[in-house]
């Protein structure tokens, strides 16, 4: 199978599981996850419509983007971000997911600033109680709204959040509710709108959607498995 044949999969899956809860499918961007990809494989995954590709390290982006600049891909940061390697994330990614720390926030602002731009973000929560996790605990949400509302060069558009890995899909649908519900929450305290939530990866994306994803992150069933 490859990557078309892919894609092709994942979509008529993101439509099901769409329209079964009564959303449209347009409303969920499928991220296409690139760690460890080539830019031959994103180029390809590009060819075939996919227009949003996510990496997890800096780094790694660093040396791949530029081999890509040709292409006009929309890159977003979904790994942890470290505060020193602020800089380079603001003038690489549209929208970094991986916001966790006041400290984190006040980095960004101030290298935002300089480049003049506003930088898109989410707040990564974390709401499994494995230690290999990152994010904010729930209760720091509302302070890390405060600190990113007061960062004019910032702009949250919501919430991510990587649940544990567990066999069966539906076993991790409460995970998914959970920050469906401290966005709702959100929403209400704030009296404004975070319109995205960042959740789902390749076995449990139906469930993400069915219960109100707009940005599933997708690597091993749309490339295959991956080589390290």
């Amino acid at each position: 199978m490859g990557i078309k044949e892919n894609l092709m999969k994942i979509q008529e899956k993101i439509a099901r599981a769409a329209e079964k809860v009564g959303r449209k499918p347009e409303e969920i961007t499928l991220l296409a996850a690139s760690k460890t990809r080539t830019p031959q494989e994103i180029r390809e995954a590009f060819n075939t419509g996919v227009k949003v590709f996510g990496e997890n390290r800096v780094q790694e982006a660093r040396d791949k983007i530029p081999a890509l600049s040709d292409l006009p891909i929309e890159w977003h940061l979904i790994g942890h971000l470290q505060k020193n390697k602020a800089k380079y994330a603001i003038k690489m990614f549209e929208l970094i997911h991986s916001i966790d720390s006041k400290t984190l926030i006040e980095e960004l602002q101030k290298r935002a600033k300089k480049e003049n731009k506003i930088q898109k973000v989410l707040i990564e929560v974390k709401l499994s109680p494995e230690e290999t996790k990152h994010g904010c605990k729930e209760d720091e949400v509302p302070e890390l709204i405060n600190t990113i509302l007061s960062s004019p060069n910032l702009e949250l558009l919501g919430f991510m959040t990587v649940p544990p890995y567990l066999e069966n899909p539906e076993d991790v649908r409460p995970y998914f509710q959970q920050l469906r519900k401290i966005k709702e929450k959100m929403e209400e305290e704030f009296n404004r709108k975070f319109p995205h939530l960042s959740m789902g990866m390749s076995h449990d994306f139906e469930v993400a959607v069915e219960e109100g994803a707009t940005i599933v992150r997708i690597g091993t069933a749309l490339f295959g498995p991956r080589n390290y």
